[in-house]
């Protein structure tokens, strides 16, 4: 794992926008095609704006959408489907393919099933990441599920993941807080060639330090990334600010 620190969360996504074009553009020199896993939240913002500004060849990239919430459409405001959509799907020029997952599909368990068909053989050069308060990677909420092979699971999602939810204002209660996600796995986000995580803000600053120091355990989800040789953690002043003393 390899960590950078950047002054401000906008600075954070340039450099992460930066490392994430280089490698989708190497994966297109070597195969023809690159394969990215897109994640959504604050921490994204930045990095979306910047990417798509890239200059990319977008013809020949396949994205994976990483989660979704359980029983909510692609036009409610606070899906992930309309995140995407609207910060980046249709911010760039004919994508080669987006496979979204669907939280309200009628049959859960078939939608599951059409994704990990997707994903089973497929291997992925960059997945964007983030950690949420609680130290979760994608939906998979302490303690998780390292074990699975599954590529996409379905998951509960804990009270402190919900209340973040709120908290960031995407909704204005918890009870409007869906309890179920379809999310990818943590193996599946390991067998990514590359993973770049973005993580600002001073609120996320004790998942930082969770990834980092704590034990690699299914409690403290983020820490299995320190097992990922070709992870690159891209921080901000705030969420860095307890571990600044390692990195002076």
């Amino acid at each position: 794992m390899r960590i950078t620190v950047c002054e401000d969360k906008h600075d954070l996504g340039v450099e992460a926008a930066k490392l994430g074009t280089l490698l989708i553009n190497e994966a297109i020199a070597k195969r023809g095609e690159a394969t990215i896993v897109v994640a959504t939240g604050l921490s994204h913002f930045s990095l979306y704006a910047h990417l798509v500004q890239a200059g990319l060849d977008w013809s020949k990239v396949t994205a994976f959408g990483l989660n979704e919430y359980v029983g909510i459409s692609p036009s409610h405001p606070s899906s992930f489907r309309h995140y995407l959509h609207s910060r980046f799907i249709t911010q760039v020029e004919h994508l080669k393919a987006y496979h979204a997952v669907d939280g309200d599909a009628p049959d859960l368990k078939a939608e599951v099933a059409r994704l990990n068909n997707l994903a089973k053989d497929r291997q992925i050069d960059v997945a964007f990441l983030g950690i949420g308060e609680n130290g979760h990677i994608g939906f998979n909420d302490p303690p998780a599920d390292f074990n699975t092979t599954e590529p996409y699971i379905i998951v509960e999602l804990s009270e402190r993941c919900r209340r973040q939810q709120v908290g960031e204002g995407w909704f204005q209660t918890l009870a409007e807080v869906p309890t179920q996600a379809i999310t990818m796995s943590v193996r599946q986000m390991l067998h990514s060639r590359h993973v770049i995580c973005s993580v600002p803000d001073q609120r996320k600053a004790r998942a930082v330090a969770m990834c980092l120091y704590d034990q690699i355990s299914p409690y403290s989800p983020a820490s299995v990334l320190r097992t990922k040789r070709e992870c690159t953690l891209f921080l901000d002043r705030t969420s860095s600010i307890l571990i600044m003393g390692d990195r002076r």
